[in-house]
């Protein structure tokens, strides 16, 4: 929705404003940027008009309001006001009065509503890619496979982010990978092993196995009609109780930009699921360690994309390696870009926050101990991140700098935003 001052009304931008011009821009790039989203244009210059659209788009998912000239005498401020999820932008200069009027009151009100001003059209994308986030994950579901009892979780996610959590006992997945052959797991082996920089550890039978792992989540993705999946993979394989190890599979599934997540982590799941909408990439859930001597925070597991910028991105080389506590099986260490900006978090459903900080990639550490995939990065204070640290070990890191859309993300959802260190 577009508000915008009258004709012959003197104020910002300044007077006859060519609106129109200003519009068809702004739809044509923000179209381009959301293809998956549809837009339905109106204008709005009073309380009045605003009123009658929400009475007549009682059934969208939300509003994308554009304030782009004052006066609008309050035709934003009832759209933010209103109670709907609404994204509300300032077209600097133009409409920045009631934006400072009407989206930190609807913010403090506990309000769904994002607030964007920024020079960036790129923050203006994401936020309203996490409207649309917001509104899919009602539709998603995760399945779980575990033996453990995560109800409490499970109900807190479906209430406060929307996607549904189906638990699957680890003989299913099982019983699903007794299904796949030898010489389909094999063709996933051979491109796995091709693509790698190195195989060290593992046996083309390892590897062979794990092809054959992602075959079954694959099925039971397919059965529960679901695009994430996370595995008690620790417990499970420990206790002689799983197949294989499905780190290769959760690297397949993140390079689609689907979601395989670790250690029936729901929490980091659910993380990466609202994120795969909103900013087309993977996450990579890690157990941090802090290297206080060098200000670093080094994200360490044995799974990781080498697809970071998302299936359409460029590949980072990575080696196909044993999973690193019990030297078994076959995971990957990603060797990640470095020089660039990466936002670490992790949305937890039952406190309605979301944990974030940021940091500079700096190096893959080459380390046997504990897990493959190291990547180090520089730090504001390491010493308040350790000293601030909370809510589990694991965190999800994404490249480049996804600021505008967690917060617009958690706005939307009623989460509070936590800076980390």
């Amino acid at each position: 929705m577009f508000t915008q001052a009258p004709k012959d009304v003197q104020g910002w931008p300044y007077v006859n404003f060519d609106y129109e011009s200003k519009k068809k821009e702004f739809l044509a790039k923000v179209t381009a940027a959301c293809p998956n989203m549809e837009f339905l244009p109106v204008t709005s210059m009073s309380t009045a008009e605003s009123k009658a659209i929400l009475e007549k788009d009682a059934e969208v998912d939300g509003y994308l309001v554009y304030l782009m000239g004052i006066p609008s005498y309050g035709a934003g401020t009832t759209i933010a006001m209103s109670g709907k999820r609404a994204v509300v932008v300032d077209h600097l200069y133009g409409g920045t009065g009631e934006f400072l009027g009407c989206a930190g009151p609807a913010k403090r009100n506990g309000l769904p509503v994002a607030a964007v001003s920024s020079t960036r059209f790129e923050h203006v994308a994401q936020a309203v890619r996490a409207l649309d986030a917001v509104a899919r994950m009602k539709n998603e579901t995760i399945v779980c496979v575990a033996r453990r009892d995560r109800s409490k979780l499970e109900a807190g996610i479906r209430d406060s982010m929307g996607a549904k959590v189906v638990t699957v006992p680890g003989q299913e997945l099982n019983s699903l990978y007794d299904s796949t052959s030898e010489k389909a797991g094999g063709e996933w082996a051979q491109q796995w092993m091709k693509g790698a920089a190195k195989v060290l550890e593992p046996t083309r039978a390892d590897v062979v196995e794990g092809g054959r792992m992602y075959l079954a989540m694959v099925e039971l993705l397919k059965q529960q009609k679901s695009r994430a999946i996370t595995v008690d993979c620790l417990d499970l394989f420990y206790g002689k109780l799983l197949r294989a190890y499905p780190c290769l599979g959760f690297f397949q599934l993140n390079n689609d930009n689907h979601v395989g997540a670790c250690e029936a982590d729901l929490t980091s799941t659910a993380t990466m699921l609202l994120m795969s909408h909103v900013a087309g990439q993977p996450g990579f859930i890690s157990d941090p360690v802090i290297d206080t001597s060098k200000n670093q925070i080094i994200y360490a597991h044995c799974v990781g994309s080498n697809l970071v910028y998302g299936p359409k991105g460029k590949a980072n080389p990575y080696e196909i390696r044993s999973h690193s506590e019990d030297r078994k099986g076959a995971a990957v260490r990603s060797l990640m870009p470095l020089g660039v900006m990466t936002t670490t978090i992790e949305f937890l459903p039952l406190k309605k926050e979301v944990l974030f900080h940021q940091a500079k990639a700096v190096e893959n550490i080459d380390e046997d101990k504990a897990c493959r995939t190291k990547l180090a990065a520089e730090v504001k204070d390491a010493y308040k991140l350790i000293e601030g640290w909370r809510d589990g070990w694991h965190r999800v890191t994404y490249y480049g700098d996804q600021r505008a859309a967690v917060e617009a993300a958690a706005s939307l959802m009623g989460f509070k935003v936590t800076v980390e260190g």
